[in-house]
């Protein structure tokens, strides 16, 4: 028998109500054997040789051949299992033509065409539009439901949509003004049934209905009925629906500005409503003045204005004291907090006005900044700084992490621990904080794959010039080789930096992810309080999507990026810290991360 542990990781809900979710091929063997039932008996599926019976009749009849699928083999790629996602039934439409049932096989014949509609047509939008309200036989069906539902169905895939998330947003845009007088109020349906069922939806189809919801409110003037969810104003504010709707209000002032948010939602939801996006500067009210390097602070500020020289600030900063001067560390001697603060603190205040000035002030002093973060306490401290700078704007600290990045300021694995530190406990949950890892995690694995391609090019270019060669004594072509196989083993070298460096990022977010989960199991027991919190789940789900993607570097990469060591190496790593992480959480049957995880071939 088939297993079918991995189900659970790929619902978009916990919960089987209203509509139970489905393993795809359990779903369609129930609607085969209901087409059994019914003589095999459809009536959505197209028949143009119909007009052509009275010659077919005649003609030669040919018989099939025996059909042998092919055996398994190590190269064989599979198709990525999924979940049969289902939002509407026949009661969702009483008016219009009845909805086949899930079990139906016209629902799987409608589906898969407009899947087939979608793959065909998603680059652009008009046409795949235009396609799908045009879909033959759309008065027998409640056409625009199935439409949404598969939409949405795409969107929610996990791990990943077949698609770029934005292709769906513009093309349910597309679809609204095609058909102004219907979908609309389908589509609204459907988000209302999403946002009732938050409480057990999978945190990573949460971040894409947020995403979703609010980049289409921009299209459309920001409009919402918002009193209509006013019930999440009196819950507990980590629970899902509050949650959903701080981050969709503060994602919508990303695509507009704070003041307009203010004035689209009704007063009662103020609480809700992302802070103002300006910048902290500790040093620049009166009451400052006690505070430690407060002095040099102005000097600094002067000297920015002033388009000082590296060189002129490291004077000013030399003799900023040390908080760590007494530590027995010797680490500590080349990493002054202190420093770091200060200049951080009055870089980012002067270089507050916009993005591109920021990203300018941290090309400019960019030795400065590597000469204090040289250490990794000091890369860390840096991200302290800049998050109090900016804790108020999450999309200021996004693009200011990818930029430190980038530039390496700072290191994928300071990202990390960075993430999982004290002084993020509170925005853990947050959506900009998770936004931020997975696009680090994303270039660690870009970088990584990048340096392996410049060494196989470079591999091969040596492979076509020994097979051009000739017979004869050619010296120039002696030289090219030398120059080659210098090339090949410096990236060799960077090859296996690199991928250690991958390896450490890994490593580290799962053990922070299995420390922060103990303590909590410890603190639940100590406290005799339920484990099953909305952190817990919120957690647990950062941990599977994580893991999700660590899985989907090593299955993209199993064959032509990755020796077999490698990948025993990370297998084994994760097995060991995550089968001490099972142990604890193997009671608590709803979580299902425990039993898929335990079963999970990398």
């Amino acid at each position: 028998r088939r297993q079918k542990t991995h189900v659970p990781m790929l619902q978009v809900w916990t919960a089987d109500k209203p509509h139970p979710q489905e393993e795809y091929l359990d779903c369609l063997w129930a609607q085969i054997q209901k087409l059994k039932k019914d003589r095999w008996q459809e009536r959505h599926i197209l028949r143009p040789y119909l007009a052509f019976d009275s010659i077919l009749c005649e003609a030669l009849q040919h018989n099939l051949p025996p059909f042998t699928p092919p055996p398994h083999t190590e190269d064989s790629v599979y198709p990525m299992p999924r979940v049969i996602f289902r939002m509407f039934d026949y009661t969702d439409d009483p008016e219009g033509p009845v909805m086949p049932g899930s079990h139906s096989v016209e629902r799987f014949v409608i589906e898969e065409n407009l899947h087939c509609i979608i793959k065909s047509h998603w680059k652009e939008r008009k046409t795949c539009a235009a396609q799908l309200v045009s879909y033959p036989g759309k008065n027998k069906i409640p056409l625009n439901y199935h439409i949404v539902e598969v939409i949405f169905a795409e969107l929610f895939q996990l791990p990943a949509p077949p698609h770029i998330d934005v292709m769906y947003t513009t093309l349910l845009i597309e679809l609204c003004k095609l058909q102004p007088g219907s979908l609309p109020q389908v589509l609204a349906q459907a988000t209302e049934m999403l946002y009732m069922r938050l409480d057990t939806m999978n945190t990573t189809c949460v971040d894409r209905f947020i995403n979703w919801f609010s980049h289409h409110l921009s299209n459309f003037q920001f409009r919402w009925s918002w009193e209509d969810w006013s019930d999440c104003l009196s819950q507990d504010p980590e629970s899902p629906k509050p949650k959903f709707v701080r981050e969709v209000l503060e994602k919508c002032m990303r695509l507009s500005y704070h003041q307009r948010i203010l004035d689209i939602v009704p007063p009662t939801f103020s609480a809700l409503c992302p802070a103002n996006p300006t910048c902290i500067y500790k040093y620049g009210d009166e009451s400052s003045n006690s505070l430690p390097g407060h002095s040099v602070a102005l000097c600094l500020a002067v000297a920015f204005k002033s388009k000082a020289t590296n060189d002129e600030i490291f004077s000013i900063l030399k003799d900023v004291p040390n908080p760590n001067q007494d530590d027995d560390d010797d680490e500590g001697f080349s990493f002054n907090p202190l420093k770091i603060e200060v200049f951080v603190q009055t870089l980012l205040h002067l270089a507050a006005k916009s993005f591109s000035h920021s990203f300018s002030a941290l090309a400019k002093f960019h030795e400065v900044f590597k000469t204090l973060a040289e250490s990794d306490e000091g890369k860390l401290h840096v991200l302290r700084v800049m998050f109090e700078v900016w804790r108020n704007h999450p999309q200021m600290i996004a693009v200011l992490v990818d930029k430190m990045i980038r530039t390496q300021i700072v290191d994928c694995a300071a990202v990390a621990n960075w993430i999982f530190s004290s002084e993020l406990s509170r925005d853990f949950t947050r959506l900009f904080v998770w936004e931020i890892l997975h696009s680090t995690i994303r270039k660690m694995n870009k970088h990584v794959l990048k340096i392996q391609k410049e060494l196989e090019e470079a591999k091969e270019k040596l492979a076509r010039q020994h097979k051009r060669r000739s017979d004869d004594d050619d010296r120039s072509s002696d030289r090219k080789d030398g120059v080659l196989e210098e090339q090949i083993e410096r990236l060799q070298e960077k090859v296996e930096s690199a991928q250690s460096e991958q390896k450490n990022l890994f490593l580290v977010i799962f053990q922070r992810f299995i420390m922060i989960l103990t303590e909590h199991l410890v603190r639940c027991e100590t406290d005799g309080t339920s484990v099953l919190t909305p952190w817990y789940k919120n957690c647990i789900e950062r941990l599977q999507q994580i893991f999700l993607q660590v899985c989907g570097e090593l299955r993209l990469g199993n064959k032509q990026h990755y020796s077999q060591p490698q990948r025993f190496f990370l297998k084994k790593s994760l097995s060991n810290l995550l089968g001490g992480y099972i142990v604890p959480v193997r009671p608590f049957s709803s979580c299902p991360f425990a039993a898929t995880v335990a079963h999970q071939n990398i």
